[in-house]
């Protein structure tokens, strides 16, 4: 395992900066990403920020204190419509004359970068009509006029000395292809379905924007493995999430809330997608409630593809008085809720398309506020939860296993005490992410040493 050591801040005598590209900012969904940024800044790292478009409408609330603790000022790329379902040509002609003035300018900066450039374009349109796809995947086109855009801003900023993009897919793409056009190198963070799915980097694009990375950064070690196992000589380093830094800030600052008396009190957060199990976690509450067993279930998060089935399920099950979707909510009120829950839950699964959860990091905040975890032994989940050594591990896509579970974090007392405090310590000494950001700064310095 190559792990970066870590850098206390970056180098005073540095002018240089990193360019960050993100699909879209700022997303409620990806504290992560938004700490790591407000975390390098506070080591002197001078960050410039691009993202392909502004956050989704149903992914800017609620909106995390950290983002206006963020210094760096967010450039969005020229907008550029899906290319799915729509005839390229007449695509390419509404969008083209968008991107003109970038093309004409990165034409005369960067002849030869350009032609590079556009070579890659044609491979990978190729490579993706390969089995198991028979069509291309046009996006490549959109992600070419948007390396072009982020290429001419980069003209702008000499100081920019390295990129540096989140999730495999859109964006890495976009960093790979502007890398190409101007020379500036280029790394990316891998989490979890930008790896997996065929979709996402089909044809093998995968290990081929690896192979041209300077170094590639992914939050588990069954992530790491994967992308060692795709053969390149290029570094490939873990690099934990940490807890976010709102999420921390309320763990050093803020008063536990004092415990009330409830009935067994069962937390999941999460987005209602299906590879967050929550229709499993639904049937182990329907099991506990035929057995007479008193519970409230609350699964907090934004709706999402499996919202509607698990709405119809508590229905059909009765559950009503006791499943209740709650929504997405603020930090404070997670910080809150996780503290006023008997044990938190969240039985993930591994989807047939590759989707699936890295190391969620709602677990790792429930962990920090000594919150029994009861989840499944997935992805990278079994690096954070030892099972009955700082929480319960059951298979996925097992409600009889996941309610007896959910049973005997109710009646045994001393085991969740012990876990409990096993937890605490996980996530104080595996999961610190101002330490954690260090490494970054480290990775970074290095690249544009």
């Amino acid at each position: 395992m190559r792990e970066p050591t870590a850098s206390a801040a970056w180098p005073a005598s540095s002018s240089a900066q990193v360019a960050y590209v993100l699909k879209a900012y700022p997303r409620s969904s990806e504290p992560f990403i938004l700490s790591e940024i407000h975390r390098l800044e506070a080591r002197g790292l001078p960050v410039r920020l691009f993202a392909l478009k502004p956050a989704e409408p149903d992914d800017r609330e609620p909106r995390h204190a950290v983002v206006d603790r963020i210094r760096a000022v967010p450039e969005f790329l020229i907008a550029a419509g899906s290319v799915s379902g729509v005839w390229l040509p007449a695509w390419l002609a509404a969008h083209l004359p968008r991107f003109s003035g970038a093309l004409l300018r990165v034409a005369r900066r960067h002849p030869r970068g350009l032609a590079r450039s556009l070579v890659l374009l044609v491979d990978e349109l190729r490579a993706s009509r390969r089995p198991p796809r028979s069509r291309m995947k046009r996006a490549w086109v959109r992600e070419w006029l948007q390396a072009v855009d982020l290429a001419d801003r980069l003209g702008g900023t000499p100081a920019v000395r390295h990129l540096h993009a989140h999730f495999a897919h859109g964006a890495t793409s976009v960093a790979w292809l502007a890398s190409a056009i101007t020379g500036v190198s280029f790394s990316f963070t891998g989490h979890a379905k930008d790896l997996y799915a065929e979709d996402s980097n089909p044809g093998g694009a995968l290990a081929r924007k690896l192979a041209a990375a300077a170094f590639a950064v992914t939050c588990t070690d069954a992530n790491r493995r994967l992308l060692d196992g795709l053969g390149t000589a290029t570094p490939v380093h873990l690099v934990y999430h940490g807890l976010n830094d709102d999420f921390s800030r309320l763990l050093r600052d803020q008063a536990p809330p004092a415990p009330e008396p409830r009935a067994f009190r069962v937390l999941a957060v999460g987005r209602l997608v299906r590879k967050k199990g929550f229709d499993v976690l639904v049937e182990a509450a329907a099991r506990l409630h035929r057995r007479g067993v008193a519970l409230d279930v609350v699964i907090a998060g934004s709706r999402g593809d499996a919202a509607a089935a698990i709405e119809a399920q508590i229905r059909q099950a009765g559950l009503g008085g006791v499943v209740r979707l709650a929504g997405p909510q603020d930090q404070r009120t997670l910080f809150e809720w996780y503290h006023g829950a008997h044990v938190f839950c969240l039985p993930c699964r591994v989807l047939d398309d590759g989707d699936r959860d890295g190391i969620p990091n709602v677990l790792m905040e429930a962990m920090a506020c000594g919150t029994p975890v009861v989840t499944t032994g997935v992805s990278g989940i079994p690096e954070m939860v030892r099972h009955e050594g700082n929480g319960l591990l059951v298979p996925p896509d097992d409600p009889a296993a996941l309610a007896d579970a959910l049973d005997r974090a109710r009646t045994d007392d001393r085991l969740m005490a012990a876990l409990s405090a096993a937890a605490r310590t996980t996530a104080a000494e595996q999961f610190d992410g101002d330490r954690l950001a260090g490494r970054m700064v480290r990775l970074f310095a290095e690249a544009v040493a």
